[in-house]
């Protein structure tokens, strides 16, 4: 017990101390992202868009219209903002300890610096997303085009922060512990893609759970802390009303939960984390 709550004084004492060098690599994996792109980093203002356009066309006119859903391109919008997100930065925390490995065997650097800084990055670039959905609102609520006449704004939509922040700290804890395991199980990687693939319809973000029939189907999808911080985010943007008590404090059980979780394991083999490198 007492190893632990050492362990975890470290943790934060290092964060503090290394704070700077943790903005810096946040610097560098966004130059890096873009460094042979034309547009740079405008593309994360375009990706968005272009998904959300290519998606709505394949599934509005099935999806949309069975789930009654108004504005489907902006519900659609919303539930892939934070999916990407999720994914990108899971995806990158879990290759960061392979891919600085020369620099880690070499300089004394806290080891849970690089995955964080990679999903650090990729929060950068959902803020710079968010624009891009900001923009779309608004064009879909004066145009009126695809229902969006029946978009509601709301003083609601400033807590939207809450769930990203959320979802920030849960990516965190997921993100440590993929790292970790990668170093351990190299085959991970592609396992953490099929899953990724088969979590992306196994969340409401191309339909709605009112069209889910199935009581055991429903409830697995409910469980999903993927679920949870989505819907409270449409709450705040999407319909306008306050946040659901219970998917809040069951989204912050999850994160927090999961980032404790992160940081328990991290901690636990970071000491003999090289020696598999």
């Amino acid at each position: 017990m007492e190893k632990t709550k050492n362990s975890d004084h470290t943790f934060w004492n290092t964060f503090n101390q290394y704070k700077s060098l943790l903005r810096e690599l946040t610097r560098k994996s966004l130059k890096l992202k873009y460094r042979d792109s034309v547009l740079g980093i405008f593309w994360s203002f375009i990706q968005p868009l272009l998904n959300m356009a290519v998606l709505s066309v394949v599934f509005s006119s099935i999806l949309g219209k069975r789930g009654n859903i108004a504005c489907y391109p902006v519900y659609l919008f919303t539930g892939r903002l934070l999916f990407e997100f999720f994914t990108t930065s899971t995806k990158a925390a879990l290759m960061s300890f392979r891919t600085n490995a020369p620099i880690i065997k070499k300089v004394y650097v806290p080891k849970y610096i690089y995955p964080l800084s990679s999903i650090l990055s990729t929060f950068v670039n959902l803020a710079i997303s968010l624009l891009c959905f900001i923009c779309v609102w608004i064009f879909f609520r004066l145009t009126g085009i695809s229902g969006g006449d029946s978009l509601t704004i709301s003083g609601y939509a400033l807590l939207f922060f809450i769930p990203l922040l959320l979802l920030l700290i849960f990516t965190t804890g997921v993100g440590l512990i993929l790292a970790v395991f990668q170093v351990y199980f190299r085959d991970i990687k592609y396992i953490w893609d099929v899953f990724c693939t088969l979590l992306f319809y196994a969340v409401p973000i191309i339909y709605s759970i009112d069209t889910i029939t199935s009581k055991w189907t429903r409830m697995l999808i409910e469980i999903n802390p993927i679920y949870h911080i989505m819907e409270l985010f449409r709450q705040c943007v999407y319909y306008g009303k306050p946040m659901d008590l219970d998917l809040l404090l069951g989204a912050s059980a999850w994160s927090f939960g999961v980032l404790l979780l992160g940081i328990f394991i991290f901690n636990k083999k970071s000491d003999d984390l090289i020696f598999h490198m």
